[in-house]
């Protein structure tokens, strides 16, 4: 097993603040790019059905400008397999989908779809695409995505950094026991394992230090963060807690 922890930076919510005015500016290809020069080893981007941020055109943008592998998060739609096709990004990862939540509210319910999951991503898969399915910390769920196919997983981080932001110690404590031994359960069938969602400065050293996961995803703090220090700095720093914690 590597030692190796990759960051994949989010970017979506660049094109978040882009959209809230309309227009072109802040380009989130520009802060890709920007990522990429600070150490990010990939850039996320997620095309939601109702376009809320990532929008066609940055796919196509990021696809022609980016060195680094694109993590291309979508929900498990005709249209979104049509478009991952005709990208073939390095990546995708399969999300669920809700278009009232402000954000995923939790990993995809794998073992209740397991036979239409199979059958959506055995195309992509053949296409080159690297598939990722975004679950919780579920036994039940880890054992459906390796049984469908998927190459990686990539555990749902937000109930642990929840508990911690809350003051729910306890709580925290058991998210992140579960999110450990799921870890190593997934690891030993052999699936990739990834992590993500709601990581901060505060919480990433923990998941870090998981000898099993391979890429931590993190996005919308690292943006907000750099409103005050910089993208680049900010990235330097879940960069240098990142490696303190696995080495």
């Amino acid at each position: 097993m590597t030692n190796t922890l990759r960051l994949g930076v989010n970017i979506d919510h660049v094109a978040t603040v882009r959209n809230a005015r309309g227009g072109n500016v802040p380009d989130p290809v520009r802060a890709a790019k920007l990522a990429e020069e600070a150490g990010a080893d990939g850039i996320t981007a997620h095309l939601r059905e109702d376009r809320r941020h990532i929008a066609d055109a940055d796919i196509d943008a990021l696809m022609d400008a980016l060195s680094v592998p694109l993590n291309f998060e979508m929900a498990a739609t005709t249209e979104m397999q049509k478009i991952a096709l005709r990208h073939k990004p390095h990546a995708v990862c399969i999300v669920p989908e809700k278009r009232e939540e402000r954000t995923t509210e939790g990993g995809l319910e794998v073992a209740r779809e397991e036979n239409h999951l199979a059958h959506y991503i055995a195309p992509l898969r053949d296409a080159g695409c690297r598939v990722s399915i975004f679950i919780a910390a579920d036994q039940k769920q880890i054992e459906a995505a390796h049984r469908i196919g998927a190459q990686v997983i990539e555990l749902h981080t937000g109930a642990y950094c929840d508990a911690h932001s809350e003051g729910h110690f306890e709580a925290r404590d058991a998210e992140l026991e579960k999110l450990r031994d799921m870890s190593a359960f997934a690891h030993s069938l052999g699936l990739e394992v990834h992590a993500g969602h709601g990581l901060t400065y505060d919480t990433v050293k923990p998941v870090a230090a998981f000898p099993e996961v391979m890429e931590l995803n993190i996005g919308h703090f690292l943006i907000g963060e750099a409103i005050f220090r910089g993208l680049t700095p900010a990235i330097a720093e879940m960069r240098r807690l990142m490696d303190e914690a696995r080495n």
